[in-house]
């Protein structure tokens, strides 16, 4: 039998479905922004302050948006719209016909591979509350596909 991303739509999927579908990077978590006059988007290694920088998870997801209200809520509709997920995100690879990597933990079956294959930011970024302005902490690899490297295989493999 197929897994559910694969004959699903987003549209389709159950609530159950749609959380997993999260590989627990928290690249997503990461400050953007966007340039005024010629919208061109910038990526940070400051993380918002709820999310936890070794598990790369929020560390207070149900009440998210009531302490963080700019926090985006990812929804199938939402997701027409954002052009900022990472190239890896699950999300925007099933929008686009993609399949997962072969580190996401629904592939994998392990949730550490994401950070065992060096997709995640942890070790990567910084808590908003330490970083200062956003403006200096720009940099491009948020916005990359990540060369994730297999576990045991010093020469890596592209989980894209």
């Amino acid at each position: 039998m197929e897994p559910f991303w694969k004959t699903k739509s987003l549209e389709e999927m159950t609530r159950e479905e749609w959380e997993s579908l999260c590989d627990g990077c928290g690249r997503c978590c990461l400050h953007k922004l966007r340039h005024e006059d010629t919208g061109e988007l910038s990526f940070t290694n400051v993380a918002c302050r709820l999310l936890d920088l070794d598990s790369c998870q929020c560390s207070d997801y149900a009440r998210r948006q009531r302490r963080v209200p700019d926090c985006v809520s990812l929804t199938p509709v939402a997701l027409a719209d954002i052009d900022w997920l990472p190239p890896s995100c699950a999300y925007r690879r099933v929008r686009d016909g993609k399949g997962l990597a072969w580190w996401h933990p629904l592939v994998s079956g392990d949730p550490d591979t994401v950070h065992q294959a060096g997709v995640s930011v942890r070790g990567r970024a910084i808590s908003e509350r330490r970083a200062g302005a956003l403006e200096d902490h720009i940099v491009e690899w948020p916005g990359k596909a990540p060369r994730a490297k297999r576990p045991g295989n010093k020469e890596g493999t592209s989980g894209c």
